[in-house]
């Protein structure tokens, strides 16, 4: 229902009364539509980025995925030599592999 500025200072607790009702008021300066009190939309109760932990019990695997890869799966998935590349490892970081000892 449209209401002058004037009919809106006086009664603006019975506009906002109406509001809460679920109905828009519109105030207008003389035939012209200036502004329009509408109720505000209650906040969404979840929040609206994604939660953390939001696959939980949706993804299922084996436990042998945790497995060592074999020599041959090592070079099927395009590493060359296994021992090799071991070797390389201690040669760069001697505490990381342990080397065999003669004997």
């Amino acid at each position: 229902m449209p209401y002058t500025v004037h009919q809106a200072k006086t009664h603006f607790s019975r506009l906002l009364k109406e509001v809460e009702e679920g109905k828009e008021v519109i105030v207008m300066r003389g035939s012209k539509p200036v502004a329009k009190l509408v109720p505000i939309a209650e906040p969404a109760a979840e929040p609206t980025f994604p939660r953390i932990g939001g696959f939980e019990g949706l993804i299922q695997y084996d436990d042998h995925v945790f497995d060592p890869l074999t020599d041959e799966q090592m070079i099927e998935y395009g590493f060359d030599n296994p021992e090799k590349d071991a070797r390389l490892q201690a040669a760069i970081r001697p505490d990381a592999v342990p080397t065999k000892k003669a004997g």
